[in-house]
């Protein structure tokens, strides 16, 4: 399967290179060497279908990396979207002519392919036509999370369009016509195994699961459109229909008996060939061979140098249940030796722990210690790091990325199903979904009835059902950095939480640090210390006892929780992007978002 699939990368970067498709996946030659007679066989279809993939295939480093904005992470820096007085109209990109450029190169295949049909048998034209709705709406969502109200395009646009005037279409009308796109995908897209790691029925069934999932509580946590600030119409579908929608899907899904979740956790981000995997439905292929097609998520997580140096915070760790199934109470206030030890075992698959090592060029095996010039709060990230020497240079992982799972899609059907059952879920639903991601990370499964309580995380998200807080839960430490907690915040309207943290907006929260251990802390083989003096490199912080902007300080004085302070602020203007001032002077027709 590896090998088909780097084949299908070569074929398509050849075909891009070469006059016939390299002119189609660019604006402007489409209009001026032959386009009129393209896409009238299956080969140029499947080309065509295959450079899409080429250029739009999500890739490991930008998905890896968007969940480092979110409040699971603390960073060096942040995003300068959550920083006062800095984000602006000016600043805001997403609407140049390259950033549609995607949608029309869709919508090209879309209108050219009307040229096949008869060549070719129908349900292979639908097949392709399928692929390229799928890709219209794959584009139209990320600018609908991003932008809120932006103007529906079916056509491909040529200079003379008068649509290039246009203001925005409504959210209600262009998710309508996402959800049409997806409809169309899912019943027309083969199943055939062959579009295993391409686009296929199963890749438009979990995608409609996450869109419709999003849209459905989106509606129901957002009492208006936030591009407009005016109240839902529900002019065509409602917040319960997209929730049913995703029921439908995810269930068609489970139902297919093709997908099962991998057996390990841990090797799930750590495979080589997750083609393997039955948990795997679309992944990104990495490989240090043939193609050298490499990512970069161990350097990430291992450099002094990347911009942001993220790492885990207590909020994120305290998430993990232990092991019996029991939920955290004590709210981390324990030495971190013990904190990682007893626990979910996702919980030491994503997070440096007591005992964690790397292997040395020369295969020597060492424990490995916590670098503190790149973990502003002590705990550090290490889901897709490959703890290897040689992986510590940029670019040097070849361990392949899920961009859609089977995972995931349990977790879309608990909670579209708790949504809909005013926050409840019955055993059965319970124990194929969440408890069948407890069994495989080692939790005991105890279903969350009447008698379960953990107050913080019911304040924490909101004080919803027990259920329904549970499935949140369960969804953050299942779904860590793969590029969906920024948008899971959103949608249940708890982006506040990002700049929260905790803390009254006084910075992230690390490790608990016991009055006894401030001068020299034992952990991993190496001691670490915790002074008003700069201690020595990598092992320990400069804790000042400052509260500016940008320094370490504890929560007790003199000892507690490790704070790094950076002031973020929110505004529920954040919930959707302003316009880019570029594009307003452009178009008049434009309407600014609400609020900015």
């Amino acid at each position: 399967m590896k090998k088909r699939i780097l084949n299908l990368f070569a074929v398509a970067a050849v075909a891009i290179s070469g006059v016939s498709c390299e002119k189609f996946l660019t604006v402007e030659p489409i209009d001026k060497m032959g386009a009129d007679t393209y896409f009238k066989n299956e080969l140029e279809l499947e080309l065509y279908s295959n450079g899409l993939i080429q250029s739009y295939l999500p890739t490991a480093d930008g998905l890896g990396y968007s969940d480092y904005a979110s409040d699971l992470f603390c960073s060096k820096t942040s995003s300068d979207y959550y920083r006062p007085g800095i984000w602006n109209s000016d600043k805001q990109t997403g609407w140049e002519v390259g950033s549609w450029r995607n949608i029309r190169r869709a919508n090209i295949m879309l209108e050219g392919m009307v040229r096949a049909q008869g060549n070719v048998p129908e349900e292979i034209y639908n097949h392709y036509q399928g692929v390229a709705r799928l890709w219209r709406a794959y584009f139209f969502y990320a600018k609908v999370q991003n932008f809120g109200n932006v103007p529906w395009i079916d056509h491909a646009l040529d200079i003379e369009d008068e649509v290039l005037y246009k203001t925005q279409d409504d959210r209600e009308y262009v998710m309508h016509q996402i959800l049409e796109d997806l409809n169309f995908a899912c019943k027309n897209l083969s199943a055939d195994t062959k579009f295993d790691g391409v686009i296929n029925k199963w890749v438009a069934l979990a995608f409609k699961s996450r869109v419709c999932l999003f849209e459905g509580t989106y509606r129901k946590y957002h009492s208006v459109n936030p591009s407009t600030n005016t109240p839902w119409t529900n002019q065509y579908e409602s917040a319960n229909d997209f929730l049913n929608e995703c029921v439908a899907a995810s269930e068609e899904l489970m139902n297919s008996g093709k997908f099962a979740l991998h057996p390990s956790y841990y090797d799930l981000f750590h495979n080589t060939n997750i083609a393997s995997s039955k948990e795997a439905i679309w992944w990104s292929d990495y490989d240090g061979g043939e193609l050298n097609r490499m990512h970069e998520l161990t350097w990430v997580v291992n450099s002094s140098t990347y911009d942001q140096q993220v790492s885990p915070t207590k909020l994120m760790i305290n998430h993990y249940l232990n092991a019996d199934g029991t939920p955290v109470t004590h709210e981390g206030k324990v030495n971190i030796n013990e904190e990682l030890t007893g626990r979910d075992g996702r919980l030491t698959a994503c997070v440096h722990h007591p005992g964690y090592t790397y292997t040395k060029t020369n295969g020597e095996t060492l424990l490995k210690q916590t670098n503190t010039t790149y973990t502003y709060n002590f705990y550090q990230n290490v889901k897709f790091s490959i703890e290897m020497e040689e992986n510590y240079s940029k670019g040097k992982n070849d361990n392949d990325y899920p961009i859609l799972r089977y995972g995931e899609v349990l977790l879309n059907y608990a909670e579209a199903k708790a949504e809909l059952n005013n926050g409840t879920l019955s055993k059965e639903d319970w124990d194929k979904t969440i408890g069948a991601l407890r069994a495989r990370a080692g939790v005991v499964n105890i279903y969350p009835d009447g008698g379960w309580d953990c107050g913080w995380l019911k304040a924490y998200y909101g004080n919803l059902s027990n259920i329904l807080t549970e499935i949140r839960r369960e969804r953050t430490v299942e779904l860590l950095a793969e590029g969906l907690r920024v948008q899971d915040l959103y949608r249940w309207k708890l982006g506040p939480r990002i700049v929260e943290r905790q803390t009254n907006n006084q910075g992230w929260q690390g490790i608990w640090v016991p009055k006894d251990m401030v001068g020299g802390m034992e952990y991993n083989g190496g001691k670490y210390t915790f002074t008003n003096t700069k201690p020595e490199a990598g092992l320990g912080y400069n804790v000042t006892g400052s509260t500016a902007d940008q320094n370490h300080s504890f929560s007790e004085g003199d000892h507690g929780f490790l704070i790094y302070n950076y002031k973020l602020e929110w505004k529920d203007r954040n919930y959707v992007r302003p316009i880019p001032q570029t594009a307003l002077n452009v178009n008049k027709n434009l309407v600014q978002n609400y609020g900015w």
